[in-house]
């Protein structure tokens, strides 16, 4: 990969940002059956930038960010960089492999998993240098809403399903509702 871009200001989930390494424009979101050429590796979510994949060989080779909600579109949990900084009564649990090679099998791949329910809420893995695919997922968007992501499908509430679309992001997010 190119050398990393560095940011300096707020991150997209209005974080102060380390002035880490971040994904440049580029990066290929498999979301479902569904793929975003061209993100900046953010996923928006009615308008609400949710998720945040960073991808930097150089540091950590897969980071994920991520608000979670319940269904009254209340925070409940917050993932930064792979690593649960706000788990309300400790009801979730991540599973971090970063491996360094991007075989299927030892590639690098976050899981977040629900202990209340036993359910994954996200798997996420890095299948080449500029490509991740969120392989399943179950959870709810900043209004409430139920976002589920199967091989298959990506499904917004009961209103909207992405099912085998190819989106050219043109180096923004990858929008799903």
């Amino acid at each position: 990969m190119d050398e990393p871009a560095v940011s300096r200001r707020t991150d997209p989930l209005g974080h102060a940002a380390s002035g880490g390494a971040l994904t440049r424009p580029g990066l290929e979101l498999c979301i479902g059956s569904n793929i975003f050429r061209s993100t900046n590796g953010v996923v928006k979510i009615h308008a609400k930038e949710q998720v945040v994949i960073e991808t930097n060989r150089e540091h950590a080779p897969f980071l994920i960010t991520l608000d979670l909600y319940d269904t009254h579109g209340t925070r409940i949990a917050h993932l930064r960089r792979n690593v649960l900084t706000l788990n309300e009564r400790e009801r979730f649990a991540v599973e971090a492999h970063l491996g360094r090679s991007l075989s299927s099998v030892d590639g690098p791949s976050v899981r977040l998993m629900d202990l209340q329910s036993g359910g994954i809420v996200l798997s996420a893995a890095m299948t080449s240098e500029h490509k991740v695919a969120l392989l399943f997922g179950k959870f709810y968007s900043h209004r409430g809403v139920e976002v589920e992501i199967t091989p298959h499908y990506c499904r917004i509430g009961s209103g909207r399903t992405l099912f085998g679309d190819i989106v050219e992001s043109r180096g923004g997010p990858a929008i799903l509702g």
